[in-house]
């Protein structure tokens, strides 16, 4: 320390002793440059910063602020409608429910005339149907039936013929009309008077359960006025077999009796029922034969293993729906044909 400290005395002296070499080997020391200029090369363009930071502002912000995605079926809406501006929206083809009808023929005929008084009211209204070229009700809905229809009713077939082959399957949809032919001739029986009501008709076995199922619905029937009668309508020329005209818990209503295997607790599992029921509305209110009009409907859907039947009631709104369906199904037919 002396030595060191009688050089620093001196001027000059104490630079020179750290110039030599024996000083370079003792007190190695880095040179740092701070100038960029020994980069030269050009710096490479980052191509996130070329992006419109404004307009993808709410993207970028959902990418970086979370460690994990927490996209939703809304936030990629948002992020799409972000990147690639409103979707465009294809208008899909208009359902033939949303149409109006050309013939626009009212379910309520405002020129029928209404007696106030009938000799034969205790007396159904009992008219057979005559043939003729008028298409029929359950002709016309055939053969508009809706493609998804068509469709699940031939996979019903061909499984049915699967499992009981075309014989058997002929046997099958064979008893099928007859109890219906039985279940209805029995409904006849129990409305008409005793005196009219048909001596042979007795209970079938095949139908007792269809009976038992109806009994709850038969206790709100009253004031019957017409049995498996003819309609027809005189300005849409179009025909039909109404089963049951009926007061329904004070309402009177065009009864459709239905005979099913599996429960249809809703109006929308009888497909087309409503619109044959609208249909036969229209009909008798355009009809000369019956003297009054109609403007409710019920659907009966009876149960072969007797629990209890599901009545469907249709209301003026509703059955005025059913019917510009239907004058939409009758234009089809008549394009068709």
């Amino acid at each position: 320390m002396k030595f060191l400290q009688l050089l620093s005395r001196k001027p000059g002296k104490l630079g020179m002793l750290f110039q030599i070499p024996f000083c370079q080997t003792q007190f190695p020391y880095l040179c740092l440059a701070t100038s960029t200029c020994l980069y030269s090369k050009k710096k490479k363009v980052n191509s996130y910063e070329q992006v419109d930071q404004e307009k993808y502002k709410n993207l970028v912000c959902s990418v970086t602020s979370y460690k994990t995605s927490s996209q939703t079926r809304e936030t990629i809406f948002k992020e799409d409608n972000l990147l690639y501006g409103p979707p465009d929206k294809h208008r899909p083809p208009v359902k033939a429910e949303t149409k109006t009808p050309k013939n626009c023929v009212p379910l309520i005929n405002p020129n029928k005339r209404i007696p106030l008084l009938n000799s034969d009211a205790n007396l159904p209204v009992k008219i057979s149907l005559q043939k003729t070229k008028m298409p029929s009700v359950t002709r016309i809905l055939q053969q508009t039936i809706s493609p998804q229809q068509a469709f699940y009713l031939e996979r019903w077939k061909q499984k049915m013929i699967l499992e009981l082959g075309k014989d058997g399957f002929a046997e099958y949809t064979k008893n099928l009309f007859l109890q219906g032919e039985l279940f209805h001739a029995a409904l006849e029986s129990i409305f008409l008077p005793e005196e009219m009501a048909s001596k042979e008709q007795g209970e079938d076995a095949a139908i007792s359960g269809y009976l038992s199922s109806v009994q709850h619905v038969l206790e709100d029937i009253s004031e019957v006025k017409a049995l498996e009668s003819a309609v027809q309508h005189e300005t849409l020329q179009y025909l039909g077999l109404v089963d049951c005209v009926a007061k329904y818990r004070g309402q009177l209503c065009v009864i459709d009796w239905k005979t099913s295997e599996k429960p249809k607790p809703s109006l929308k599992n009888t497909f087309d029922n409503p619109l044959q029921v609208a249909a036969y509305i229209g009909a008798i209110n355009h009809d000369a034969n019956y003297d009054f009009q109609v403007s409710c409907g019920l659907i009966v859907v009876a149960y072969k293993n007797g629990s209890p039947a599901h009545p469907h009631f249709m209301d003026p709104d509703l059955c005025s729906q059913y019917w510009n369906k239907w004058l939409l199904r009758l234009e089809e037919y008549m394009d068709k044909n």
